[in-house]
């Protein structure tokens, strides 16, 4: 009785062999196919195999049949290629939001969408440590709840908390209240971007938040969420950094055109500013994180206006400075 109901099982288990043994380098023979039914405790014959496989073919599974040295059946791509799915691997251990046991977890997930022998070079091509990863292991729930706190106009209360230097967790407050309105990736981690009653607009880390629970009552809605354009939200703000909204002159050496358009999109304008400079303006989040950014191009840019922003940026470069005076070293 349980080889009949095996027999039931034939093309089930030929198209979970395709899947998880071929692979254009690595095609299976009638040999093979007949071999793994076997072991299977599923008796078949040479010729059912091609009616089987054609079967499985007429039913759109993409099986391509290869010649000469390597002879046989292999399952065309699946839904990824490898090129695809070490893009995707890549995306996970990039990520310092997941932790380096989530990591491990996704890529042998990842692995399971293609064949074993490319799951393998999958695994050997990437490298978990030595990359900065959260020590957050809750960070994938937390994730899901912001979705659907979204999702059903919900807001939310949650912990926040920094690391100290012995990386303990120290929480700012007992709890937060917040409106939540979207999830934002940016430099490698997950931030939440929500209104609170204290700073309006602003975002939180997703993996520096805990015990977050949806209370049920409506989001706060102000003329500020509503206008809410994540597109440009990603270019004013730097480095998730809050800070006042203002329109920014700068000019820089052509050289920089290419860093430019990637910051702030292809439609930024560049205007020429005699053969070797070119100039723009945008609207930027004014904050420390944009000074770094700007004093990372050393003398090949320059803040213009407005006179606040310059002078601002001119005593932050001054105070930096002054630790390296002589007297204070």
């Amino acid at each position: 009785m349980a080889k009949m109901e095996n027999q039931k099982l034939k093309l089930l288990v030929l198209k979970e062999y395709l899947e998880q043994n071929t692979d254009p380098d690595h095609p299976a023979t009638i040999h093979d196919l007949l071999a793994y039914l076997e072991s299977r405790d599923i008796h078949a014959e040479r010729k059912s195999i091609y009616r089987d496989v054609q079967l499985l073919i007429d039913n759109g599974c993409d099986i391509v049949t290869s010649r000469g040295k390597n002879a046989g059946y292999f399952l065309n791509a699946g839904t990824f290629d490898l090129a695809e799915l070490k893009l995707l691997a890549d995306a996970v251990l990039s990520s310092r939001f997941l932790t380096a046991r989530k990591s491990s977890d996704l890529l042998k997930k990842l692995g399971t969408l293609t064949s074993r022998y490319r799951a393998q070079e999958l695994r050997r091509s990437m490298v978990v440590s030595g990359r900065v990863k959260s020590m957050n292991e809750s960070v994938i729930y937390n994730v899901d709840d912001l979705h659907e706190a979204i999702r059903t106009d919900s807001q939310i209360r949650f912990r926040y908390f920094e690391w100290d230097r012995n990386k303990n967790r120290v929480f700012r407050r007992q709890t937060r209240s917040a409106s939540p309105y979207a999830l934002c990736w940016d430099d490698s981690n997950y931030y939440l971007i929500a209104h609170t009653e204290e700073h309006g607009l602003t975002n939180f880390r997703v993996d520096k938040m805990m015990n977050i629970r949806l209370t049920g009552e409506p989001r706060v809605r102000t003329e500020e969420t509503k206008k809410l354009d994540l597109s440009r939200y990603g270019k004013e703000v730097f480095g998730m950094f809050n800070g006042e909204r203002i329109k920014v002159r700068m000019r820089f050496e052509n050289s920089l055109s290419g860093v430019v358009i990637d910051r702030f999109g292809k439609d930024v304008m560049l205007i020429p500013d005699g053969e070797d400079h070119f100039t723009c303006t945008e609207e930027i989040m004014v904050s420390p994180v944009f000074y770094a950014w700007f004093a990372s191009f050393g003398t090949r840019a320059k803040l213009l206006s407005p006179e606040s922003v310059v002078e601002d940026f001119r005593k932050t470069v001054a105070s930096v400075a002054a630790l390296y005076d002589s007297d204070q070293i």
